[in-house]
């Protein structure tokens, strides 16, 4: 019985300490945010990877799960912001173990949308 109760202590514990892995992930697209924008949303709508919670055309910011039962789901959020002559695209996500990479997997999603759509760009890492 001592086992089981240091195993739900040492569980309680590790989900406490996820949100300490969370961090915002800056890129700077070559685009007005109004070029970027349907990208974004078309990604977060049509690629069968995400729950929207909610999104703001307005304010240009989106919030939303990723992953399954299994490997744990976490909230993300996404917002626009004008950066110089571009776009800064910040997603604010939370680690979910070396297999998944939240903030690289929407940019490349994001990146192949704008691709179909006959926009090729190359983001920049923002610096901090």
């Amino acid at each position: 019985m001592r086992t089981f109760s240091k195993a739900i202590l040492y569980a309680a514990l590790a989900i406490a300490a996820l949100p300490a892995f969370a961090r915002t992930h800056r890129d700077v697209y070559p685009l007005q945010c109004n070029q970027l924008w349907p990208a974004v949303k078309d990604t977060l709508k049509t690629s069968g990877k995400y729950n929207i919670i909610g999104i703001s055309d307005q304010e240009l910011t989106a919030s939303f799960t990723v992953g399954a039962f299994w490997s744990g789901k976490s909230v993300n959020g996404i917002v626009l912001t004008p950066s110089g002559d571009g776009c800064q695209l910040a997603v604010n996500t939370s680690y979910r173990g070396i297999e998944h990479n939240d903030a690289k997997d929407l940019k490349k999603r994001i990146d192949a949308d704008l691709e179909m759509s006959g926009i090729h760009v190359t983001s920049k890492p923002s610096k901090p």
